[in-house]
């Protein structure tokens, strides 16, 4: 039966090679960090998540080797069966410590944690308002939930409170003449309530705390202020924030001031606080505890890996006394970074405030022209194109990373420049 379809396929793949937004897999051989072989080739890294170096860190490869002589290799269950260690209740205590939440639940990672979330907490009759920059795991795990959607601007408080106040002030429908049932009244509520299609029960605003293709930070103080204004739920995706923003690390929760504020917080082991995987949601602690009861994706979905588990519980554990320095240096190279590309002529994406650092092209094939033109000069960056972005807003994202050196970011952008002329990109 295949042979029917074969065809479809293979003309699906030549339009999108010929749109120029086939993403090619460059094979990276050992481990990952500011300089990486790919094939015969050794180039600067400059596309990974890894911002203060801690992927290949010989301190946490020392920490995986132990919790894997602890705990072995994995635990061969879901968490409600017998996934759970003591490491994993340790690593949600901390967890809930180093971010300021009452509680937190593990994931495998936190496209998970967010999958899982929306369809967990919210029922048909509820809204969530969700920023349109928002990460596909907040999109899908958006799609899987019954409530009523609303997306707003990026970044648009405007729009934002526009939609919140036609959602709140729909008018209720007339109650009915007679009571209804015990029964029938308790399925009601348990639907949302009589007239909940026009008032909802449970309102959520979801956003990135930042927005990882364009490197801009959420307006997180005035969503709160709109939350308490509309009666709302406040949920942040931290992920490029964790172990980057804030005074101590604590992310854009704490760089805005609003760790008090927000009721859910999801985020990741898997950039700044470790590079390997895992991730996780905190807040209120009976919000947790109904994920715990009620998400599928930790319901049906393996314990998060013993040595992932332990390894990330060092790195909280020991943030502040010996991976936090790393951050001065990151805003550091970031600032340089920006400063020397912007005086070349390129157009910056982002505020300046995080060291993701989009190149804007804004036509397709050329994204994916230079990011293979930057290649041959030794510098490993991507180019994002649709439907990773929305179209005409292609890109090259560049991530600075806390280990980078000031002779690595002066030759890449000594081939920024170079490939710039040669596309006349830049003058």
């Amino acid at each position: 039966m295949y042979a029917n379809y074969q065809k479809q396929f293979e003309d699906e793949l030549k339009e999108i090679k010929d749109a120029g937004t086939w993403k090619e897999e460059g094979v990276i051989e050992g481990k990952q960090g500011t300089e990486i072989k790919v094939g015969d080739k050794t180039l600067l890294n400059f596309c990974a998540n890894n911002y203060l170096g801690l992927a290949s860190s010989d301190d946490l490869t020392r920490a995986a080797k132990e919790a894997l002589d602890k705990y072995g290799y994995g635990t061969g269950s879901v968490r409600f069966i017998c996934g759970t260690l003591t490491v994993h209740k340790d690593l949600e205590k901390e967890i809930a410590k180093f971010f300021g939440q009452e509680d937190a639940i593990c994931y495998t990672s936190c496209f998970d944690a967010n999958t899982g979330l929306f369809e967990t907490i919210l029922k048909e009759g509820d809204a969530i308002f969700s920023d349109e920059l928002n990460h596909a795991s907040i999109i899908d795990g958006v799609r899987l939930c019954k409530a009523e959607r609303f997306r707003f601007k990026n970044s648009d408080m405007g729009d934002l409170e526009r939609q919140l106040k036609e959602a709140t002030s729909r008018p209720e429908k007339p109650s009915p003449p007679a009571p209804l049932p015990s029964a029938d009244a308790k399925a009601m509520a348990d639907k949302g309530g009589e007239g909940s299609k026009y008032k909802p029960r449970r309102i959520l605003i979801a956003t990135d705390g930042v927005f990882s293709m364009d490197g801009i930070t959420a307006k997180l103080k005035e969503i709160c202020d709109l939350a308490d204004k509309y009666g709302a739920l406040v949920m942040v995706d931290d992920s490029h924030a964790s172990g980057v923003l804030g005074k101590n690390g604590r992310g854009s929760i704490e760089q805005a001031g609003v760790m008090d504020r927000i009721d859910i917080l999801t985020s990741t082991f898997g950039k700044a606080l470790g590079g390997a995987g895992g991730g996780f949601t905190a807040g209120r602690k009976e919000i947790i505890q109904v994920l715990h009861q009620r998400s599928r994706t930790t319901l049906f979905s393996n314990a998060l890996p013993p040595m992932i588990t332990a390894t990330a519980l060092y790195v909280l554990q020991n943030f502040d006394s010996k991976f936090a320095q790393y951050r001065n240096q990151l805003e550091e190279n970031t600032k340089y970074f920006r400063g020397e590309m912007e005086k070349l002529g390129f157009t910056l994406g982002g505020d300046g405030k995080h060291a993701i650092t989009p190149v804007m092209l804004f036509e397709e094939k050329l994204a994916a022209n230079m990011a293979r033109a930057l290649f041959e000069k030794g510098i490993y960056v991507r180019g994002f194109t649709y439907p990773v972005v929305p179209k005409g807003k292609a890109r090259i994202r560049v991530q600075i990373s806390s280990a980078h050196t000031k002779e690595q970011m002066d030759s890449t952008v000594k081939a920024f420049e170079e490939v710039g002329k040669e596309m006349a990109i830049i003058k």
